[in-house]
């Protein structure tokens, strides 16, 4: 039965982090948040007519479009049959024809109208505005969203101009809404186009230590009335609770938040919690946490050592060798000499010849795993000559030999303690 309400729980949670809209949900309760300011000035231009243009800037992940999308479904339920949505991104139309073509294209398509694609730009701004006039006197609103705002700021911004001296018009009744990750992207702006932005500006940025808390109680815990035999709730969310407050979780959740402290690195990072939920005990523990940060945490020079070969192996081992025995400039000449002793000891069958070893070498210099110490200058030195330096730690080079599929057992021999004593 615990197994049973344990793999529902996990359907929910999943869920749960998978909808934007109930991600955000909490936002809504906030008399200061986004999402009650952003509402405002689109509602503002529902109700009162009043042209509006808006800025909501960020990093990557903040939940600026979320909460747009949150926004415009409510107020699309609250007043059914008055908002038209038109949508451009910047990385695909940054060129201003493009991009009065793509928002005549989708007029046409919300109002039902036939769409021509040989009008002439100009044919497409006199439809635009035609259609702003018709839509103001019929009291709709039309909603322009331009992701990646930044993008639209670059060459003449014809496009900008055209929209936002739309807005000066009486009889439209629309609102701009530019999405960036640059807070300065208001600043990019023409003096004749920043003179016909209205300069309100919404900024996103990272929650909380309490935000993140209550947004990981809001998404976690399971209500009082889920399906599930007694008690498997108040354990659940019992056991969760403890969690939370252990000092071993808080310092995980740090460890994710500092490399990218923004809503969406917490879900991922929750999901893969929940994805690795053991079903037999039927509760988040904080090995689940550990193994979540674990996944996210990306460890590109670990994948490198794990794209070498043996041979390509020995030389780093030996490398790092050098480096414990407190060598303080080595080449490959030196780096052979190591390897040599190291086969000459174990009679290891991994044995090669110096092109061969040279070959690696190369190979280890192009993937960054170690790179020369003199500068770049070539001078009159060979590359067996060439004084080279270790881009690895010993420890990042032990857990790539521990995670290595068929790697040798006298390579994590060599660099163990013992070894060097």
């Amino acid at each position: 039965m615990v197994q049973k309400a344990a793999i529902e729980a996990s359907v929910l949670l999943r869920r749960r982090l998978c909808d934007r809209s109930f991600i955000f949900d909490p936002l809504k309760s906030s008399a200061d948040g986004n999402y009650r300011n952003l509402k405002f000035i689109i509602s503002s231009t529902i109700i009162d007519a009043c042209n509006n243009s808006v800025l909501l800037l960020g990093p990557r992940g903040s939940g600026k479009n979320a909460v747009l999308e949150l926004v415009l479904e409510d107020l699309k339920t609250e007043y059914p049959g008055t908002i038209s949505v038109i949508r451009l991104n910047g990385l695909l139309h940054t060129d201003d024809n493009h991009g009065i073509k793509e928002i005549a294209r989708q007029l046409c398509v919300e109002h039902g109208l036939l769409f021509s694609k040989m009008a002439s730009s100009d044919d497409n701004s006199t439809f635009l505005i035609d259609i702003l006039r018709e839509s103001g006197l019929a009291h709709k609103t039309v909603v322009f969203i331009l992701d990646e705002f930044d993008l639209f700021a670059q060459g003449k911004q014809r496009l900008l101009y055209g929209l936002l001296d739309a807005l000066q018009s009486f009889a439209s009744q629309s609102v701009v809404i530019g999405v960036s990750c640059r807070l300065d992207a208001d600043q990019l702006l023409e003096k004749r186009v920043r003179s016909r932005f209205s300069h309100r500006k919404l900024l996103f940025v990272p929650p909380s230590v309490e935000e993140i808390q209550r947004l990981m109680e809001h998404l976690l815990y399971l209500p009082a009335d889920f399906g599930a035999p007694c008690n498997f709730v108040s354990e659940f969310n019992s056991r969760l609770s403890s969690t939370f407050v252990d000092k071993k979780f808080k310092d995980i959740l740090a460890s994710v938040c500092n490399v990218d402290g923004n809503v969406s690195n917490l879900v991922r990072f929750l999901f893969c919690a929940v994805a690795s939920m053991n079903l037999e005990s039927g509760s988040l523990s904080l090995e689940n946490f550990k193994t979540a940060s674990l996944s996210l945490r990306r460890m590109p020079k670990l994948e490198n050592i794990q794209n070498t070969s043996i041979l390509e192996l020995y030389l780093l081992v030996c490398m790092c060798r050098l480096e414990v025995k407190e060598q303080s400039s080595y080449n490959f000449i030196t780096i052979m000499k190591e390897y040599r002793v190291i086969h000459d000891a174990y009679k290891s069958s991994d044995h090669h010849g110096d092109s061969a070893c040279l070959r690696a070498f190369e190979h280890l210099l192009q993937r960054e795993l170690i790179s020369f110490t003199d500068g770049g200058r070539r001078g009159a030195l060979s590359i067996e000559y060439r004084p080279v330096k270790l881009l690895v730690s010993s420890h990042e080079l032990h857990q790539g030999l521990k995670s290595y599929h068929s790697c040798p057992v006298i390579l994590e021999k060599l660099l163990s303690h013992e070894t060097y004593k």
